[in-house]
């Protein structure tokens, strides 16, 4: 099975401050145009997204910079609810031989997972929320994760996916200088990738 686990993005949920994205539509073959063309306006940190280092580091590679490697290969999904703490993290860890954690549920990374995790050396951690940390201070776990060279995988749709390991494909798009991108997310099932 595969699992899309992407927000539309169009009427995604939103970091409180950053802006909306939209749409405007530039040609329509309804109004006689060869073709239709659309011109997009919108924050690379709206719906599913991945942070690059640049983010909360000043010398830190763009998402440009970062090689695909996080983004695609094993993954394990856990499902948890509230603040994730450091006994949270070691579990996670000692439950996976994989670089690649994906929280489902209404979790926040406290600082002390978030040491944890930087510690491991994880590729890429992801989360349901719009910013791994809390919400109202993200900083110190965005430094901490980002500082220690973990991708962050953003907004993620994880309610329909079972715990377990699966194939991960979340590739930022090319997006030079930037500090975020928006991504396609999904998982593969391991009875699928013996298939392929």
């Amino acid at each position: 099975m595969i699992y899309d686990i992407s927000q539309e993005l169009f009427s995604c949920r939103v970091y409180p401050g950053d802006p909306a994205p939209k749409r405007r539509q530039l040609l329509s073959m309804a109004d006689g145009e060869v073709c239709n063309l659309t011109a997009l306006s919108l924050c690379a940190h709206n719906g599913t997204h991945v942070d690059a280092p640049f983010h909360f580091l000043p010398d830190g590679c763009t998402i440009d910079q970062l090689g695909l490697e996080p983004f695609v290969g094993l993954c394990r999904v856990f499902r948890h609810s509230g603040d994730v703490t450091a006994a949270d993290a070691r579990r996670m860890l000692r439950d996976a031989s994989e670089k690649r954690l994906l929280i489902a549920g209404p979790a926040t990374v406290t600082a002390e997972a978030a040491r944890v995790f930087a510690a491991a050396k994880l590729l890429l951690l992801g989360n349901e929320s719009q910013t791994v940390g809390p919400e109202d201070a993200p900083r110190e776990v965005h430094l901490l994760l980002l500082g220690a060279g973990t991708a962050l995988l953003e907004g993620l749709v994880l309610g329909g996916v079972p715990e377990g390991r699966y194939l991960l494909n979340a590739a930022p798009l090319n997006l030079a200088g930037c500090d975020g991108s928006p991504c396609r997310a999904w998982l593969m099932t391991q009875d699928e990738m013996q298939l392929v």
